[in-house]
Parts: structure tokens; C-alpha cells; sequence
């Protein structure tokens, strides 16, 4: 396989060198990953730029940065190489073995729910397919759909209100959210609270949430934006603002008497979870085995 690619793709060993200074930015900083010296590093980096004929990078003291041109070259390796992993895969499915890597991306704080079981998700599936190094990404509903746009990621996970053309969502379940406030909000010990004066508190709303999806909610206006859920919990346990959160996620702290669900009958919504990937790579046996073994276990 290796000497296939590199007849039809000979520079892609160089794509690969790129992606990775870029992804430490810098060139000493991707030693490690590369196992190479900063000096070949450079040669490589000088060889490509020869063969693409524009200058990709600024390296020196004033540190690493890409040019113009070396940012729409970097998303274009990246589609490219996404390409190429998912050729390598397909290679492997037609002799029956699965190599290479997959790359799974997730929303934060998942972890603590139950619905989506996804440490025993990825526990089977790396038992049954050993020769496959998993890199798991944790990012915003936005960046989950871009990346598996742009074959960054091969499948995602999150909640995603709105959907971008060019992927396949598949439904798996939904996440209960509830609005809370913390032991330190005033209207902790409340009773009885009008939704209006609900509504007129100070509140943290979510970076890709818009207007509407705000009002959808009950509020006109956010005081606070978070891109995660732990930095929304961070600001709900500091009494000055309240905010939605997962059930799963705020539990703990509930039992533990430091937040407090207000009004659940007026307040609360589920989150349609989902799995995305790109439209066409349905049918590459990686993709088809992920799916598999999530749907065994959602089950």
C-alpha cells in the first residue's frame, strides 16, 4: 500500500511533514511527532515549497505563522489527506482488515452520560480492530460539522440544531437540559418564581447559539457566552448568571446542594444527539464498523 501511494502520490510523506509543524506550529515543536531533527524538518519543508512554487510559511524569530497562500494549501492537504486515509482504509476493507486511523470527534462533557455510552463504544472497538490508532477530537456542533466537511474528522457526535449540506446525520437519542442557578443565585431558596422573572436574569448562552435559538429558550438576551459546557458551568456556580446544562453533566453537583433546577416545567428542552459523516463515505468499512459498534451499544 505504502509504495502505491507513494507512486501516485509521491509528495504526500511532504503533506504529511506540513500538516504537522502547522498543527504544533513550529518546527521544534513537531520534532517529536515526526521523529526528525529541526534541521530536516526544514529540508523537507523547503522541498515542498519548491514543488508547489510559493513560499507556505514564515519561520524564524519572529516565530511560525503561514502565509496567505500557505492557509488555503493547508485545508486543501488536509481534504487531500483525508482522501488518502480514507483510500488506505478501503485498500484494508477489500482484504478483510481494518488499518490506518479513524477520526472521531465529540462534543464536550459527554463523559458523564449514560445515554451515549462512549468509552465502552471505543473500548470494543479498538479491541476488535487493534491496528488502528484512534485520534479523538472534542469540539463545538460548528467545528464537528466543518471538520467532517473537510475529511478532518471521518465521524462526529454532538447535537447539531443546524445542519450543513454534504453530510448524513444519523438519530441516536436525546439529551434532557435544564435551566439552573447555584446555591450563591438569589433565586436558589426561592419559591414559586414567575417565569418573567426568570426570564430578566442575567444569562449564559452558548457561542453558536443565534438569536432565535435564544428566544426558543425563553430569554431575549445573553449576558455571557461560553464555546463549552464546563465554562458554562463555571459561570452558573458563580451565582452571577443563569444557564442550561445537561442533566447528566449538572447531577453531581445538584445531589451535592450546589445547583438548582428552576422551573423544569417551563424551562427545559432535549438536544437531538446525532452521528454525522460525509455524504459518500457511508460505504468505507471503517466508517461502517464505528457504526456498528455505537449502534450495539445505544441499544
Amino acid at each position: 500500500m505504502e509504495l502505491l501511494l507513494a507512486s501516485v502520490l509521491p509528495e504526500a510523506r511532504l503533506l504529511r511533514i506540513f500538516t504537522c509543524v502547522v498543527r504544533h506550529q513550529g518546527f521544534a515543536a513537531a520534532q517529536q511527532e515526526l521523529n526528525l531533527s529541526t534541521s530536516a524538518i526544514s529540508t523537507y519543508m523547503s522541498q515542498l515549497e519548491s514543488l508547489v512554487g510559493v513560499v507556505l510559511c514564515h519561520r524564524g524569530r519572529g516565530g511560525f505563522s503561514l502565509t496567505p497562500k500557505g492557509e488555503d494549501f493547508h485545508q486543501e492537504a488536509l481534504r487531500l489527506l483525508g482522501e488518502v486515509d480514507g483510500f488506505e482504509r478501503y485498500a484494508a476493507g477489500l482484504r478483510g482488515e481494518l488499518r490506518g486511523s479513524i477520526k472521531l470527534g465529540v462534543l464536550d462533557s459527554t463523559v458523564s452520560d449514560k445515554a451515549l455510552p462512549l468509552a465502552e463504544v471505543i473500548g470494543a472497538f479498538t479491541r476488535e480492530h487493534p491496528a488502528l490508532h484512534l485520534h479523538l477530537h472534542v469540539q463545538s456542533p460548528y467545528e464537528l460539522q466543518l471538520s467532517v466537511l473537510g475529511n478532518r474528522l471521518d465521524v462526529a457526535i454532538g447535537a447539531f440544531h443546524l445542519r450543513m449540506n454534504g453530510l448524513i446525520h444519523h438519530s441516536l437519542y436525546r439529551e434532557q437540559h435544564w435551566l439552573y442557578c447555584s446555591n450563591t443565585h438569589p433565586l436558589f431558596n426561592a419559591h414559586q418564581i414567575p417565569h418573567e422573572t426568570i426570564s430578566q436574569q442575567r444569562m449564559v448562552g452558548r457561542a453558536y447559539w443565534s438569536q432565535t435559538e435564544l428566544a426558543r429558550h425563553g430569554f431575549k438576551r445573553s449576558e455571557a457566552t461560553v464555546d463549552s459546557m464546563e465554562g458554562q458551568l463555571i459561570l452558573i456556580l458563580s451565582g452571577a448568571f443563569i444557564g442550561f446544562l445537561p442533566e447528566h453533566y449538572a447531577q453531581t453537583w445538584v445531589d451535592n446542594g450546589r445547583l438548582r433546577a428552576l422551573a423544569p416545567a417551563a424551562f427545559g428542552y432535549q438536544a437531538p444527539f446525532g452521528l454525522i459523516l460525509r455524504r459518500g463515505r457511508s460505504k468505507e468499512p471503517l466508517i461502517q464498523k464505528f457504526r456498528d459498534t455505537l449502534k450495539e451499544h445505544l441499544s
